[in-house]
C-alpha cells in the first residue's frame, strides 16, 4: 500500500468515526435521559457516579436496578387493578355474579394467554441473548478496529524508517572493485550461481562416498605389500652390510699398495699436464 492510498483509508476512519461515535455515554442517554429530574436521589454513591461516567458494569447494574423496579411495578398496577374490579363487582347495582362455567372458561382463556406470553417471554430471552452475544462481537472488532487504525497511523512513518534502513544497508552492502563479481549478482543470478554449486558440492560428495568406499580394499593392498616387501628389506640389509664387509677385507688385504697406486696416478696425470703445456697440445 503507498502512502497516498494509507492517507485515503485513514482519511475515511476519521469521518467514519467523527459521524458515527460508538462510546458507553452514548448508549446510556436514553436511561439517563428517562431519569425524572425532580425523583429521590439514590443514596449510593457508586450509583450517582456511575451516571456521571458509565461503564459497561455500571450499566449492567443500572439495567437490572430498572428490570426489579419495573417487575414491581407491574406487580402493583395489577394487584391495584384486581382490588378496583373485585370492590366495584360487590358494590355494583346490581352486584356481578360470574358462574363457575364463566371461572373455567375464563380460566381457559389465561391459560392461553399465559402460554403465548411464555413464548414471547422466550422468544425474547432469546433475542436479547442474542443480541448480548452481538454485541460483545461488535465490541471486540471495534476494538480491533480501532488498533488496527493505530497501527495504520503509525505505518507511514514505520514504512520509510523501514526504507531508510534498506536504502543504507543497500550502500554498506555495495561491492567495491576489484573485489569478487558474484559478490554483486542479481537474485535471479545468485540463485542460479547456488543450484550449480550445490551440484558441484553433490558431485564432489558422491566421488568422496566412492574413494572412501576404496578405502578398506586399498588399506589391505598396502598392507599385503609391505608384509612382501619385509624380506626383501631384510636381504637389502643383509646385502649391504657383506658388500661393506667385503670392501673392508679386501682393503685390508691390500695394505698400503691403493696408497701408492694412487700417488703414481696423481703423478702420471701432473706430467701429462706439463708435457700437454709444453708442446701446446690441446685436446
Amino acid at each position: 500500500m503507498d502512502q497516498t492510498k494509507t492517507q485515503e483509508v485513514l482519511e475515511a476512519l476519521d469521518e467514519i468515526r467523527s459521524t458515527r461515535e460508538i462510546s458507553i455515554i452514548k448508549l446510556s442517554e436514553p436511561i439517563s435521559s428517562s431519569t425524572p429530574q425532580d425523583a429521590r436521589p439514590r443514596t449510593s454513591d457508586a450509583s450517582n457516579s456511575a451516571l456521571d461516567a458509565p461503564t459497561p458494569a455500571s450499566l449492567a447494574a443500572d439495567l437490572a436496578h430498572y428490570k426489579e423496579l419495573f417487575a414491581k411495578l407491574r406487580f402493583s398496577y395489577v394487584q391495584q387493578v384486581t382490588k378496583e374490579k373485585f370492590i366495584r363487582a360487590i358494590v355494583g347495582d346490581p352486584p356481578m355474579i360470574v358462574t363457575m362455567e364463566e371461572n373455567m372458561e375464563l380460566e381457559k382463556e389465561n391459560a392461553v394467554v399465559k402460554k403465548e406470553l411464555k413464548e414471547l417471554k422466550t422468544e425474547v430471552a432469546d433475542m436479547v441473548t442474542d443480541l448480548e452475544r452481538r454485541g460483545i462481537e461488535l465490541s471486540k472488532k471495534y476494538e480491533t478496529v480501532q488498533l488496527e487504525t493505530t497501527k495504520l497511523l503509525e505505518m507511514p512513518t514505520k514504512i520509510e524508517e523501514l526504507e531508510a534502513r534498506i536504502e543504507q544497508l543497500r550502500e554498506s552492502l555495495e561491492t567495491p572493485e576489484g573485489s569478487s563479481p558474484s559478490m554483486n549478482l542479481p537474485l535471479a543470478k545468485t540463485q542460479d550461481l547456488v543450484t550449480q554449486r550445490k551440484r558441484e558440492q553433490q558431485e564432489l560428495a558422491r566421488e568422496l562416498e566412492s574413494l572412501q568406499a576404496k578405502v578398506p580394499r586399498k588399506r589391505k593392498e598396502a598392507e599385503r605389500l609391505e608384509i612382501e616387501l619385509q624380506p626383501l628389506e631384510s636381504k637389502r640389509q643383509n646385502s649391504a652390510t657383506a658388500a661393506r664387509e667385503a670392501r673392508r677385507r679386501k682393503e685390508a688385504a691390500l695394505g698400503g699398495a691403493a696408497d701408492d697406486l694412487e700417488e703414481r696416478a696423481r703423478w702420471w696425470r701432473a706430467s701429462e699436464g706439463v708435457l700437454k703445456q709444453v708442446l701446446d697440445i690441446k685436446n
